[in-house]
């Protein structure tokens, strides 16, 4: 079917606030209407995401659906200001962009949201809001509880990027509105973006513990809410995995879930691979509930999870071998749950061991094999070989497997646990040991022991006394091997993924009462194919400069400080420079990230992340620094930025930001 392609349009609410929006058509489509799909998201439909959104939108279009990608208020070339993520005002906006789309010649009436990341949260929560028009949902690399799974906190830990996507948000919100699109007024509309953009990172530090600013927006809240069916997708190498389980649980309308083994990007381009025909799937999805056809959708198992196979623990990975399997249905009656005991001695077995009590205080640079929280297919972002992290933790380990097994869904940890001090971290680690002794994770968590018994209020500890603690560790899907070994690592430590607690503590489990909960998936297993990836037409682009990532640890032998070290030239995800040539825009980002901090002094702790973001043709060139800095003492959280906007290289604005926020059982 031949697509025609709308470069933009405009979307005016009822207060007047235009939003920018592309649009793909079926060249028939004003004769004879269709439905549409919209995805709504901050990042730039012009510039920002072209490259994605083409051979997506494009194959949807060619297909039978208008597809429409609408910038938000306050981003790209749309009006008004972003005031913060996932507030009232944008599912308001969202509601009003519905009522807009269904009004047009050449839509049918039936709208679908899609979205990954921020418009995959979006589409749930707009879903929740129940537009009439709003018929199906496909959601991926999404959460239904913003405290416990996004990117702030986990377990209720201080995530490092935090202070990371605060900063990048200060850089994607700090590019120009393009005068190609908005006319003369362009400039004075970027100031004034600029002058009241707010301190990200601050805003999130502020809320340490899951209250209404969290809860708002968290579907699980409220699961009932939603009353339209939801296709639910997610990856293993990705930080948004968990809900993908949580919601099959829990939604009361048809749905279907899909775990594949890649990171945050949409799996038709997965990374690692294998990618699938995932444009095939939304089509059959939005065929069945949006055109009333039966394609069979709801005749798929209801969760298709791919279970990986051991890897070597290396940094890069583009390809995990495993298997697809399909269940039923979920939770699913044919896992089982299998107890290994923890021993004093250092084994894991299914019969108790030796009983004692054992101790751990980790260095605080334990955590440099973790690789990133959120994979994205770039490079060195993995994790690598646990042994490097080991020597710091107590570690637990099975004897040689005698089978195969393999595990699907949450690994659950009972530990009874004491510490020497009101706050202390716990940090679990799930890794596989291979007959050459080369340790790769397969799951982990972090855990603020304060938050025991409540995210919402949590207590310090008792020095000393021992708390029963049950954690569960990211899903997680895998197959140990005959002759390996599964392995269990317990620190008090984990940098640079989480900022460390206010003092260097010890952990003492008292190992009778500590057992680790596997999910275990049976042999026989029905296992399926899946679809090969398919494209719509790509968008024409000019890659400028190869760009380049590096990811390194550091260890000053002189003053005892280890430095973690991202670096990325040309762009933050490894993409390179780019000219998008039918718009003759050019794109580059580059970014330095350094983690420091002392084995013996959780108070050292120094985060610096600084960035460069372009973007301009000939005669318009757009440039904004920015600088972003973190520490602590043991009371309060000491955050700070400083940004530079320029146009042909004159600085035409400036922005300052500081703040110290108090430390709440942190």
């Amino acid at each position: 079917m031949a697509v025609i392609v709308e470069e933009h349009l405009w979307i005016t609410l009822r207060d007047g606030c235009r939003l920018g929006a592309r649009l793909w058509l079926p060249d028939d489509a004003m004769a004879n209407p269709v439905p549409a799909i919209l995805e709504y998201i901050p990042y730039r439909k012009r510039d920002g995401t072209r490259g994605r959104d083409e051979p997506m939108h494009g194959y949807y279009a060619a297909h039978g659906y208008a597809a429409i990608r609408v910038d938000m208020r306050g981003s790209g070339d749309s009006d008004g200001h972003l005031a913060d993520e996932y507030l009232p005002l944008e599912q308001d906006d969202a509601l009003e962009v519905i009522e807009w789309i269904v009004a047009q010649p050449w839509c049918d009436g039936n709208v679908g949201m899609q979205g990954k990341s921020w418009s995959g949260f979006n589409a749930l929560q707009v879903a929740a809001r129940r537009p009439a028009a709003l018929k199906a949902v496909v959601t991926t690399f999404f959460t239904d509880n913003r405290y416990t799974d996004d990117i702030h906190y986990m377990g209720g830990c201080l995530l490092n990027d935090n202070l990371w996507w605060g900063g990048i948000m200060l850089a994607y919100q700090s590019r120009p509105l393009d005068p190609a699109i908005v006319g003369d007024g362009w400039r004075q509309a970027w100031l004034d973006r600029i002058a009241a953009m707010p301190f990200f990172a601050a805003l999130w530090l502020a809320h340490q513990r899951d209250d209404a600013y969290w809860q708002h927006g968290s579907i699980g809240t409220d699961y009932d809410a939603i009353a339209c069916p939801v296709l639910a997708v997610g990856g293993w190498a990705d930080s948004y995995t968990n809900a993908v389980p949580r919601v099959l649980a829990n939604l009361r309308v048809p749905t279907r879930g899909i775990i594949g083994p890649w990171g945050h990007i949409y799996p038709h381009d997965g990374v690692p691979g294998p990618a699938i025909g995932f444009l095939q799937e939304a089509v059959r999805w939005w065929d069945h509930w949006l055109k009333g056809r039966d394609t069979g959708v709801m005749a798929e198992p209801q969760l298709r999870a791919y279970v990986e196979d051991p890897v070597p623990p290396e940094g890069t990975r583009t390809q995990a071998p495993g298997r697809w399997i399909g269940l039923a249905e979920w939770p699913s009656p044919t896992i089982a749950p299998l107890a290994l005991h923890v021993s004093a001695d250092g084994a894991l077995a299914q019969t108790p061991g030796a009983a004692g009590e054992v101790s751990i205080c980790s260095p605080q640079s334990h955590g440099r094999a973790g690789g990133e929280w959120m994979g994205a297919g770039c490079p060195g972002e993995h994790a690598t070989d646990q042994r490097l992290d080991d020597g710091g933790a107590l570690v637990f380990e099975t004897a040689p497997l005698d089978a195969d097994l393999s595990v699907l869904g949450v690994v659950r940890v009972a530990l009874a646990v004491a510490a020497d001090a009101p706050v202390a971290h716990a940090v679990l680690r799930l890794s596989d040991v291979a007959p050459d002794g080369r340790v790769t994770r397969v799951s982990y968590q972090v855990f603020n022991l304060t938050h025991r018994d409540s995210h919402a209020h949590p207590e310090p500890l008792v020095p000393g006394r021992f708390y029963d603690v049950a954690i569960d560790l990211n899903a997680c899907g895998h197959r140990f091997r005959a002759g390996h070994r599964i392995r269990l690592a317990v620190a008090t430590t984990y940098w640079p993924l989480i900022w460390p607690a206010p003092t260097q503590t010890t952990l003492t489990l008292r190992s009778a009462d500590c057992r680790v909960i596997l999910p275990v998936l049976p042999a026989d297993a029905p296992e399926i194919a899946m679809p090969p990836p398919a494209h719509g037409p790509l968008t024409p682009v000019t890659r400028l400069d190869q760009g380049m990532v590096l990811r390194y640890s550091q260890v000053d032998h002189v003053t005892g400080a280890t430095t973690y070290v991202t670096e990325a030239a040309g762009g933050v995800f490894g993409e390179g420079v780019l000219r998008f040539d039918d718009i003759g825009t050019e794109v580059s980002h580059d970014l330095r990230r350094e983690l420091t901090i002392r084995d013996d002094d959780p108070l050292s702790a120094h985060y610096v992340l600084t960035q460069s973001i372009a973007l301009g043709r000939e005669g318009w060139r757009t440039r904004s620094d920015i600088r972003t800095e973190m520490r602590s003492d043991a009371t309060y959280f000491h955050i700070s930025a400083e940004l530079q906007a320029y146009e042909n290289g004159t600085c035409v604005a400036t922005r300052q930001w500081a703040e110290t926020i108090a430390r709440d059982l942190m």
